[in-house]
């Protein structure tokens, strides 16, 4: 079993964000696997996605489960660590050791709250490549990323292109459609219409709007999942072998919905989940006014990856960030993986998927 040890980077730089605010420091909490070679050319970022954090893979002292990736990172595994360095940091407005929402303002004495400014897939960026300069990484081999994670690796071959060798973008979207926007502002509503909501404020008031971002979470984690995989996992099944005729739990998808809702109330902020949700909503590269200059900058190669049952982020949406790339001439690659795993099927264990990028890596890991 490998343990991981969580490693903090402080920032005295001030950091200008899109939104016109400013940071005048912060840390960024992250984890790294394998070894630096001496050239620094086996570097790989992991991008990670919502409700995801730096740790990636492995085992922290005393926990009870790997990191979130821990099927495809590692020793042997497709992102394998016998050859590549590999990089993961908790996202700016994260709850988990990065500077965020539930981190103590200097300036205040108190805990940042809803007054921790909005944040963007770009500014995300931007402070990963902070600490890609204080790890003296010039060039990442592989930048991999899915969901809102391939979003961020995308990102990076428009912002830095001369630092991307090759950008993994998995079950991602060039942009949410109205939709997605709607299923984010409703678990954004769940939350705010929270008794314990406070504006905003509720650790000031020594409260959790659970109820809310328990909803937040339930309504979310339906969206990652396909109808097949909950047909095939839950069915109709009852808790007990008869109806109750009350509103009760009855069904085993609704205790299994309420799991999930209660459990990630103890590991997730509220405000990070609002955060988070907006650079979703906010994120449309092909509509910023420079696009046009930085993708024909760009000389990363590409792999877009994404998998039949995913409805949040169909086939479709990788398909046109792939056009979009074909083109402007670039080197691309795509592959459409049959699953039945729903959105959430980038996490989960396909031996068509991790063959496609076991091959892909292994075919470019010397640039």
């Amino acid at each position: 079993m490998n343990i991981v040890t969580e490693q903090k980077l402080h920032v005295t730089k001030p950091l200008n964000l899109k939104s016109g605010n400013v940071l005048k420091a912060y840390e960024l909490a992250y984890e790294t696997y394998g070894q630096l070679n001496a050239k620094k050319d086996n570097a790989v970022l992991i991008c990670h996605a919502l409700s995801g954090n730096h740790h990636v893979a492995g085992y922290h002292e005393g926990a009870d489960k790997p990191g979130w990736w821990d099927n495809m990172i590692g020793s042997g595994k497709p992102i394998n660590t016998d050859k590549l360095f590999v990089v993961c940091m908790n996202n700016l407005g994260g709850c988990h050791g990065t500077t965020g929402p539930v981190s103590i303002n200097k300036d205040t004495g108190k805990e940042y709250g809803f007054d921790f400014p909005i944040v963007t897939v770009e500014d995300w960026v931007r402070t990963q490549k902070v600490l890609m300069d204080a790890l003296n990484i010039s060039k990442w081999q592989f930048i991999i990323g899915g969901s809102l994670g391939g979003m961020q690796a995308f990102q990076w071959t428009l912002d830095y292109p001369a630092c991307v060798s090759n950008s993994i973008i998995i079950a991602a979207a060039p942009k949410l459609t109205a939709q997605n926007i709607a299923f984010n502002e409703v678990a954004r509503q769940a939350i705010m219409g929270d008794p314990d909501w406070c504006n905003g404020n509720y650790l000031k008031n020594e409260k959790v709007p659970k109820r809310g971002l328990a909803l937040a979470r339930m309504l979310g984690h339906i969206t990652y999942l396909s109808d097949k995989s909950m047909a095939k996992k839950f069915g109709r099944d009852l808790k007990e072998e008869k109806f109750n005729f009350n509103f009760d739990v009855e069904f085993q998808i609704e205790s299994y919905l309420r799991y999930q809702g209660e459990k990630f109330v103890d590991s997730f902020d509220a405000n990070t989940y609002l955060l988070m949700t907006k650079a979703l909503d906010y994120y449309d590269p092909f509509n910023e006014v420079d696009f046009d200059k930085k993708i024909t900058i760009s000389n990363s190669k590409y792999l877009l990856l994404s998998f039949t049952s995913d409805w949040r982020f169909p086939p479709s949406r990788s398909e046109d960030i792939v056009k979009t790339l074909i083109n402007y001439n670039k080197n691309v690659s795509y592959a459409c993986i049959n699953s039945d795993g729903g959105h959430d099927a980038f996490l989960m264990k396909n031996d068509n998927y991790f063959e496609v990028m076991r091959n892909f890596i292994e075919n470019n890991i010397d640039g």
